[in-house]
This record gives structure tokens, sequence and C-alpha cells, in this order.
């Protein structure tokens, strides 16, 4: 990952939430320039090794500096607390202070309704591949946020990989069903393979193995090459070999296909009911 050699902010940097994904960015953040002391995290756990870093680690947002003027607020938390989280958030955020927040279920709307229509507001889908530096996260921005604040948002998040937007804020239920829960389907795939393998006498950790490296490797190709998805499926595919016999099962009528249409809407159906649609 090419990181940019400006400094990430130079106003504080206030973090709520600092569990796997918060804590990925905030490293993100760091190896991408931002100074240790413009950091500001709120974790009631605490968080000794960033505090030994110089970071600033508060137990509760009562802690934090009432005066802080921070030039992001990335809210990390988990969206059953956001309700108690912001009020207390509130005073600490202004039209000065860009908001993202990477909560799933959580409309932009509520945090309009928290901090002020005035105040510019980011919603981020990201993922947890993120905590390799490969995430991939979705955006879209309130009608605050300018064309600076959109650029902040994109730079924080593309501390941990790839970033997309969109303009139409419905499109984040189906970016959570895709993205949001896709590892985890790859690890199904992974163990799936396995079982498979297993199921045609292999010994199950050289089957394990197995699947874990042709599932990897394979992303790794796919990243890294021009080709659609489709054509490099066709690359792997002899005429009338073991391949392609595999994939008449796999492509059928009763396929893989028409599971994965279900398995994303009923993941989308529930990202809309956390977020009270449904």
């Amino acid at each position: 990952m090419t990181l940019d050699p400006t400094p990430v902010l130079d106003r504080p940097l206030l973090l709520v939430g600092c569990g796997k994904m918060g804590g990925a960015m905030l490293q993100g953040w760091l190896r991408d320039g931002l100074a240790p002391g413009l950091a500001q995290v709120v974790e009631p756990a605490g968080l000794p090794d960033l505090a030994a870093r110089g970071v600033h680690v508060h137990g509760d947002l009562a802690a934090v500096p009432a005066d802080l003027d921070p030039g992001a607020v990335v809210v990390a938390v988990k969206p059953q607390t956001m309700d108690k989280i912001l009020p207390g958030l509130a005073p600490l955020v202004s039209s000065r202070s860009l908001v993202l927040s990477i909560a799933a279920g959580k409309r932009l709307s509520l945090f309009e309704k928290a901090f002020g229509a005035g105040v510019p507001i980011v919603r981020a889908m990201p993922n947890t591949p993120a905590a390799v530096g490969r995430g991939m996260t979705v955006l879209v921005a309130g009608t605050a946020a300018g064309e600076a604040e959109r650029a902040l948002a994109a730079r924080l998040c593309a501390a941990v990989g790839a970033v997309g937007w969109v303009d139409d804020e419905g499109q984040i239920d189906v970016v959570t069903a895709l993205s949001g829960g896709g590892p985890a389907y790859v690890f199904l795939l992974i163990e799936v393979l396995a079982k498979a393998g297993e199921a045609q006498g292999l010994p199950a950790d050289l089957a394990m193995r197995l699947a874990r490296e042709t599932v990897t490797g394979s992303g790794e190709l796919a990243r890294l090459s021009d080709e659609p998805a489709a054509q490099l499926r066709r690359n792997v595919t002899s005429p009338a070999g073991t391949t392609e016999r595999a994939l008449n099962v796999l492509m059928a009528d009763d396929g893989l296909q028409p599971l994965f249409d279900r398995a994303i809407a009923a993941a989308t159906a529930r990202s809309r009911e956390l977020a009270g649609d449904a």
C-alpha cells in the first residue's frame, strides 16, 4: 500500500471505541503518519501499549478534554451501544469536525439528529481484512460533507485497504451483506472445500491446507490480474476436464449463483431490519 506523504491530520483525531476494527484503523493511521500525540482514544478496557507510544487513552468520554476541537471523530463502537455514546459525544463535535461512523446499521440521520445538520458526517462499511491492511471500505456522505471532508474520510479508510463510494445510503445494506460479511463466506468456502476433499479420502490436515492455500492464492491472483474473474475461471478450465465437470455442478440452475443470491438478499434484509427500515 502506497501511503500519502502528507500528514493525515494536523488537529486531534478522536477515536471512540478501539476494538478489532477501531484498533486496526488506528494502527493504519499511525503508519500513515498520524502523530501519536494527536490521537485521542476512548476505550474502557485501557490500552497501555498505545499509551506508552504517546497516544492519549481515556476510559470514557468524560475524560476527554472539553476543548479538544478534533479534526475528525471516528465512531467505532458496537451499534447496540450507540444510543449511550452519542449524548456524551455531542459536546465534542462541531462543524469543524468530520464524523466518520463505522457502525453497521446506523443511518446518517441518527448522527445528524445527534450533532446537528451542519456537522459533516460520513458513514463507512469496512470489513475484517482491514486487520492486515487488505480491507474494503465503502463510504456514503451526508449532505454537510464537502470535498475536503470526503477526501479526509477516504484517507482515513485507505490506511487499512481499498475504498469505494456510493451515493445512495440504501446501498450500504447491500455492501454490508456482500463485503462486510464476505470474509465469513470465504472462510466457509475453505471449510467446505476441505470437507469435500476429506470425503474423497484426503487426510483432514492436508485437505485443509490445500483449501486454505488455494483460496488465498486464487484471491491474490485475482487481485494482481487485469482479467475479469470469469476469464480467470476459464483459464483454469480445460474442455472436458476435471474442473469443467465440477463447474457443471457449481454453475447449474440450482448451484452457487441462486444460493448466493438468496444469502446476500437475506443479509441485506437483516441489515435493513437492524436499521429500523423493515
